[in-house]
């Protein structure tokens, strides 16, 4: 959505548009009443769209856990990780810490929806939910934005809370129904 346009955010009530530093600073945390920094946020969408949005298993470093694929991005102090397992049917966790102590982290788990899918299919599902989770935005920064569509599929990603704590299920539809489904929850990490 373009500035100034109104739309539903992860509350579901209906807003206004906020420009990109506004909505930075509203981020608040549960707990203590911390605000999570523009920096914070900031990193997060960069990170996300840098790493399996843009690259896919490309952006893979060397697991630490055998079996897993590991994806990696760092700038200034704030270093991101996404580590999961699987291919047609996963499970992951996306882990930011800040010089070097975990701050925030978000665990999903789902997949392909539909049995018979070759692996074409498979990869062409993956294309498009790489393509929308790097329209991630800041009113909803956790997987893509709330919709999206480029036939033959359809986005749609759904979230209650906020940074501090939220869940969510994301999924990908075509011509013959619910393709792909991913539940999705994480929190701020308290030390």
């Amino acid at each position: 959505m373009r500035s100034g346009t109104r739309g539903r955010g992860i509350s579901g009530r209906e807003k206004k548009e906020p420009t990109e530093e506004k909505a930075l600073v509203n981020w608040h945390c549960y707990g203590e009443g911390n605000l999570m920094s523009p920096e914070f946020v900031a990193f997060l969408l960069e990170a996300k769209r840098r790493t399996y949005a843009a690259q896919g298993d490309d952006a893979t470093v060397e697991p630490a856990l055998p079996g897993s694929k590991q994806l990696e991005y760092c700038s200034g102090e704030y270093l991101y990780r996404d580590v999961y397992f699987g291919i047609r049917c996963f499970v992951g966790q996306e882990t930011v810490y800040r010089a070097g102590r975990p701050v925030w982290s978000m665990a999903y788990g789902g997949g392909i929806a539909r049995s018979g899918l070759t692996m074409q299919e498979v990869r062409s599902v993956y294309a498009f939910l790489r393509e929308a989770m790097r329209l991630v935005q800041l009113d909803q920064p956790f997987r893509g934005p709330a919709n999206h569509r480029t036939p033959p599929y359809t986005y749609s990603c759904s979230a209650t809370g906020d940074l501090g704590l939220f869940w969510g299920t994301e999924a990908i539809s075509d011509e013959e129904g619910v393709a792909y489904r991913l539940h999705f929850s994480g929190a701020r990490v308290d030390q």
